[in-house]
Protein backbone atom coordinates (compact mmCIF):
# COMPACT_ATOMS: atom_id res chain seq x y z
CA UNK A 1 0.00 0.00 0.00
CA UNK A 2 1.33 3.37 -1.00
CA UNK A 3 1.66 6.29 1.56
CA UNK A 4 -0.78 8.85 1.35
CA UNK A 5 1.06 12.15 0.57
CA UNK A 6 -1.90 14.53 -0.07
CA UNK A 7 -2.76 17.73 1.39
CA UNK A 8 -2.08 18.04 5.26
CA UNK A 9 0.01 15.24 5.59
CA UNK A 10 2.87 14.54 7.55
CA UNK A 11 5.00 11.89 6.70
CA UNK A 12 8.29 10.54 8.10
CA UNK A 13 11.07 9.87 5.07
CA UNK A 14 14.44 8.74 4.75
CA UNK A 15 17.27 8.30 2.12
CA UNK A 16 20.26 6.17 2.21
CA UNK A 17 23.04 6.45 -0.46
CA UNK A 18 26.66 4.20 -0.33
CA UNK A 19 29.65 5.81 -1.94
CA UNK A 20 29.12 9.18 -2.68
CA UNK A 21 31.60 10.85 -4.03
CA UNK A 22 30.38 14.03 -5.33
CA UNK A 23 27.78 16.28 -4.88
CA UNK A 24 24.77 14.73 -3.85
CA UNK A 25 21.03 15.97 -3.38
CA UNK A 26 19.53 14.67 -0.18
CA UNK A 27 15.92 16.18 -0.07
CA UNK A 28 14.64 18.01 -3.27
CA UNK A 29 11.86 20.75 -2.29
CA UNK A 30 8.16 20.36 -3.11
CA UNK A 31 6.16 23.80 -3.08
CA UNK A 32 4.18 24.27 -0.30
CA UNK A 33 5.97 21.75 1.63
CA UNK A 34 8.33 21.90 5.08
CA UNK A 35 10.99 19.72 5.41
CA UNK A 36 12.30 18.87 9.28
CA UNK A 37 15.26 17.10 9.16
CA UNK A 38 15.76 14.84 12.08
CA UNK A 39 19.16 13.48 11.84
CA UNK A 40 21.98 13.18 9.12
CA UNK A 41 24.79 10.15 10.10
CA UNK A 42 27.99 10.14 7.68
CA UNK A 43 30.42 7.28 7.62
CA UNK A 44 33.71 7.83 5.67
CA UNK A 45 34.18 4.79 3.59
CA UNK A 46 37.42 6.26 1.68
CA UNK A 47 39.44 9.42 1.43
CA UNK A 48 41.78 10.74 -1.31
CA UNK A 49 43.25 12.92 1.16
CA UNK A 50 43.51 13.52 5.20
CA UNK A 51 43.08 17.07 4.97
CA UNK A 52 39.75 16.37 2.40
CA UNK A 53 36.20 18.38 4.03
CA UNK A 54 32.94 17.15 3.12
CA UNK A 55 29.89 19.79 3.14
CA UNK A 56 26.27 19.69 3.70
CA UNK A 57 24.62 23.16 2.42
CA UNK A 58 20.94 24.35 1.49
CA UNK A 59 21.14 26.01 -2.10
CA UNK A 60 17.86 28.34 -0.67
CA UNK A 61 16.36 32.01 -0.72
CA UNK A 62 19.07 34.16 1.62
CA UNK A 63 16.36 35.90 3.24
CA UNK A 64 19.29 38.46 4.57
CA UNK A 65 20.90 39.45 1.20
CA UNK A 66 16.89 38.70 -0.68
CA UNK A 67 18.39 36.61 -3.03
CA UNK A 68 17.86 33.26 -4.57
CA UNK A 69 19.43 30.04 -4.80
CA UNK A 70 22.27 30.47 -2.44
CA UNK A 71 24.50 28.60 -0.82
CA UNK A 72 23.99 28.36 2.96
CA UNK A 73 26.31 25.82 4.55
CA UNK A 74 25.26 23.84 7.43
CA UNK A 75 28.39 21.68 7.91
CA UNK A 76 31.76 22.61 6.87
CA UNK A 77 34.04 19.54 8.28
CA UNK A 78 36.31 16.66 8.27
CA UNK A 79 36.76 13.40 9.48
CA UNK A 80 38.79 10.50 8.38
CA UNK A 81 38.46 6.67 6.91
CA UNK A 82 36.23 4.54 9.31
CA UNK A 83 34.64 7.54 11.66
CA UNK A 84 30.92 8.36 11.43
CA UNK A 85 29.59 11.83 11.60
CA UNK A 86 26.46 12.67 13.46
CA UNK A 87 24.15 15.57 12.91
CA UNK A 88 21.32 15.76 15.64
CA UNK A 89 20.09 19.13 15.11
CA UNK A 90 16.79 19.63 13.89
CA UNK A 91 16.23 22.35 11.28
CA UNK A 92 13.42 23.14 8.69
CA UNK A 93 13.24 24.50 5.48
CA UNK A 94 10.39 25.21 2.86
CA UNK A 95 10.46 23.70 -0.29
CA UNK A 96 10.34 26.35 -2.33
CA UNK A 97 11.79 29.81 -2.54
CA UNK A 98 8.98 33.16 -2.16
CA UNK A 99 8.07 35.83 -5.12
CA UNK A 100 7.54 39.68 -3.79
CA UNK A 101 10.41 40.47 -1.98
CA UNK A 102 13.78 42.81 -3.01
CA UNK A 103 16.60 42.92 -0.14
CA UNK A 104 16.55 41.69 2.79
CA UNK A 105 13.82 40.55 4.94
CA UNK A 106 12.57 43.05 7.38
CA UNK A 107 8.28 43.00 7.47
CA UNK A 108 5.72 40.46 8.13
CA UNK A 109 4.49 40.52 4.76
CA UNK A 110 8.04 39.58 3.82
CA UNK A 111 8.05 37.01 6.09
CA UNK A 112 4.43 35.84 4.99
CA UNK A 113 5.53 35.42 1.33
CA UNK A 114 8.50 33.23 2.31
CA UNK A 115 6.12 30.97 4.44
CA UNK A 116 3.81 31.13 1.03
CA UNK A 117 6.18 29.73 -0.90
CA UNK A 118 5.14 31.08 -4.33
CA UNK A 119 8.19 31.56 -5.94
CA UNK A 120 9.53 29.07 -8.89
CA UNK A 121 12.91 27.84 -7.54
CA UNK A 122 13.44 24.71 -6.00
CA UNK A 123 15.41 24.43 -2.16
CA UNK A 124 17.35 21.56 -1.68
CA UNK A 125 19.38 19.64 1.19
CA UNK A 126 22.87 18.97 -0.63
CA UNK A 127 25.79 16.74 0.26
CA UNK A 128 29.29 17.42 -1.74
CA UNK A 129 33.06 16.62 -0.87
CA UNK A 130 36.50 17.74 -2.00
CA UNK A 131 37.69 14.64 -4.36
CA UNK A 132 35.92 12.01 -6.44
CA UNK A 133 38.37 9.36 -4.48
CA UNK A 134 36.58 10.65 -1.19
CA UNK A 135 33.87 7.99 -0.61
CA UNK A 136 30.97 8.64 2.18
CA UNK A 137 27.79 6.52 3.17
CA UNK A 138 24.96 8.73 4.30
CA UNK A 139 21.61 8.48 6.14
CA UNK A 140 19.33 11.19 6.15
CA UNK A 141 15.95 11.03 8.20
CA UNK A 142 13.63 14.02 7.96
CA UNK A 143 9.62 14.95 8.66
CA UNK A 144 7.98 16.31 4.95
CA UNK A 145 5.20 18.46 5.85
CA UNK A 146 2.79 18.67 3.20
CA UNK A 147 0.41 22.22 3.42
CA UNK A 148 -0.80 22.40 -0.16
Amino acid sequence: MAIVRTAGTEIIRSVCMQDVDGTQELIVGVQHHIYTVLSIILECQAKQAVTNKFKFYLQAWDAHAGSSGETVYIVDSKIQVGETYVWGDKFSFNGYEPTGISGSMNTAAEQDAIADQEGSAVQKLIFTCDNPADNYDIICTYIDQNNA
